[in-house]
């Protein structure tokens, strides 16, 4: 894969101190909303950045393939690093606790979807909303 900074060159962009420091706190944040990434980078040393600016990063990152978004609730979206998207998410209702399990177990799911429909369904997109063990031991 191509340096991040050449993507952006390839597109005509460049890589700003602004999309580092918001790609270092994605990586550092594991999943985080824009807000966390706000956060972060506040605390880096460097300069304030915006909230604008740090979603026009996260678009930027994202349109490169470099970042993702699931959405784990009706709110904002968790971005979190492309290569980290090789699970599903699972939230509990109750408590809020975030899990993840392997993305194959959904392979029956999302064969079904394709032969049924043609729709070549991305379960690391979405997430699994439920009980978690604990939660679910308690009701």
């Amino acid at each position: 894969m191509q340096d991040v900074g050449e993507q952006l060159r390839a597109q005509g962009r460049r890589m700003t101190p602004q999309r580092q420091r918001v790609l270092d706190a994605v990586a550092t944040l594991g999943h985080a909303t824009p807000e966390d990434v706000v956060a972060r980078v506040s605390q880096d040393g460097g300069a304030t950045l915006a909230p604008s600016t740090v979603y026009r990063a996260l678009e930027a990152l994202e349109s490169l393939g470099v970042v993702g978004h699931t959405h784990l609730d009706h709110r904002a979206p968790s971005y979190h690093l492309a290569d980290h998207a090789d699970h599903i998410h699972l939230v509990c209702r109750s408590c809020g606790r975030v899990e993840q399990c392997d993305r194959s177990l959904a392979e029956t799911f999302t064969g079904n979807v394709l032969g049924a429909t043609g729709f070549v369904a991305d379960v690391t997109h979405m997430a699994v909303h439920g009980q978690c063990a604990a939660c679910a031991s308690r009701s």
